[in-house]
């Protein structure tokens, strides 16, 4: 079984499902999200690096650094007990936040479907993987980030396409 699918089936979307069980928060959870995130993760991490590529602060498949980490939870995860309450139930007991971003893949999960929450523009319709790219471009890896919707699309199609069936 591929990364691919087993980050799908034992990570992002038990993950997206269990924040979705939140009143009002039901749209967290959307085979666009899912196809998004599994996307970034081929993006951010070709899915098998946990520990950023060159030393830098990026942790985990979903590459989170602990300041964006750091900033979802203090602006807005914090501020909605509900919500708080079911992010930290994907919590592994007694281990630090920032191992939890580098090594639970459900939390790393919900944590960056957040990151993507608080943007302006709604995710892309399923299956628009050109959308994804951008998408991701524009709100998770930023302008100031070394990622490109080349980048994206390339690792979409080694390593997601070849899989995709098998994960939804």
């Amino acid at each position: 079984m591929s990364n691919a699918v087993l980050l799908m089936q034992a990570a992002i979307r038990p993950a997206l499902m269990h924040l979705a069980e939140v009143p009002g928060y039901e749209r967290l959870h959307s085979p666009a999200a899912e196809e998004i995130l599994l996307g970034i993760a081929a993006a951010e991490s070709e899915l098998r690096h946990k520990r950023q590529t060159g030393g830098g602060p990026g942790l985990g498949y979903f590459q989170i650094e602990p300041a964006t980490h750091d900033d979802v939870l203090r602006n807005f995860v914090n501020l909605r007990p509900d919500l708080k309450a079911a992010l930290d139930a994907l919590l592994v007991p007694a281990m630090p936040r920032d191992m939890q971003i580098a090594t639970n893949d459900a939390y790393a999960a919900a944590v960056a479907r957040l990151v993507l929450w608080r943007a302006p523009a709604p995710l892309p319709r399923q299956g628009d993987v050109q959308g994804y790219a951008a998408y991701w471009k524009q709100h998770y890896n930023t302008v100031a980030g070394k990622g490109t919707v080349t980048h994206f699309l390339d690792c979409w199609h080694r390593l997601i396409s070849p899989v995709l069936a098998g994960v939804r």
